[in-house]
């Protein structure tokens, strides 16, 4: 029996059945595997760590867009950087948004997902709204001129070309590239077993923005517990936005999700003490 094991934590880590190999190579940038579980479907992972599966990618791309985009109520302007497999932009393309950008940095990664994980982005790449970059998302960041409303991080873990998407001179840039109300939201990995990850994402922005947080979501596919979510805005009422409210939203967009819910996204900023204590 073929089995996949994750390289990231020499402590814990996951484990899969390969029950079936697609592809496995290397682009210019990181090592590919495309596989299928019995129980995840198809299988992406990038430098030996999973990043997403056809199973349960609906609860990590639902709750990475949908709490910024229904929070901040009016987006028009999306930016995402990363997110190569196209779940995120196919996501917020739900929400009656002018453009979203993506700026990706690996080109075979897309085509790689067009082709083998197809169910994963839908349409989406073909969307005449979306703006497609092949590019650096820090230098993007670092030079463009355009405001967005919501900006959304999917990046790899803190290693690799993912690394310097943590860091404080990213975050600035991604603040300055904010419209006025605009929301940041990043993926910030899983507390429980890399709490240093989240504590210093939090830091760094809270020496940038009025209102930083962390929400959390379940993904089953990463382990050690809920996965959190970086939140950061000048507007401190965003993340309060009522539940009636939010509802009310969602419901005029006509999206028919499958884990996001008016109720479960305002559950989703209530931390156990373990993880509020590192918001700081």
């Amino acid at each position: 029996m073929i089995r996949f094991e994750e390289t990231d934590n020499p402590d814990a880590n996951l484990s899969l059945t390969v029950s079936r190999p697609i592809y496995a190579g290397r682009t210019a940038f990181q090592a590919v595997e495309v596989f299928e579980n019995p129980t995840f479907g198809r299988v992406l992972a990038l430098d030996g760590i999973v990043q997403t599966t056809e199973a349960d990618e609906f609860v990590y791309h639902e709750m990475l867009v949908h709490p910024p985009m229904l929070a901040h109520g009016a987006a028009k302007r999306v930016l995402v950087i990363g997110g190569g497999d196209g779940g995120a932009i196919e996501e917020a393309l739900k929400h009656p948004v002018e453009a979203v950008t993506m700026v990706e940095i690996d080109p075979q990664v897309i085509e790689l997902c067009r082709a083998h994980l197809p169910s994963i982005c839908g349409d989406a790449f073909d969307d005449r709204r979306l703006d497609l970059v092949i590019g650096d998302g820090v230098a993007f960041v670092a030079d463009t001129g355009r405001r967005f409303d919501v900006i959304l991080v999917d990046s790899t873990e803190p290693v690799g070309p993912g690394a310097v998407l943590f860091e404080t001179p990213f975050y600035t840039d991604c603040r300055r590239c904010l419209a006025p109300g605009g929301i940041l939201v990043t993926q910030n990995a899983v507390p429980f077993l890399q709490g240093d990850v989240a504590r210093d994402a939090c830091r760094r922005l809270g020496r940038l923005f009025a209102d930083v947080t962390l929400y959390l979501a379940p993904v089953p596919s990463f382990i050690g517990g809920a996965m959190a979510f970086a939140w950061a805005s000048d507007d401190r009422d965003a993340r309060r936005t009522p539940v009636e409210t939010l509802a009310r939203r969602l419901a005029a967009t006509g999206i028919e999700s499958r884990y996001y819910t008016a109720e479960v996204h305002q559950a989703a900023f209530a931390l156990p003490p373990y993880i509020a204590g590192l918001v700081g």
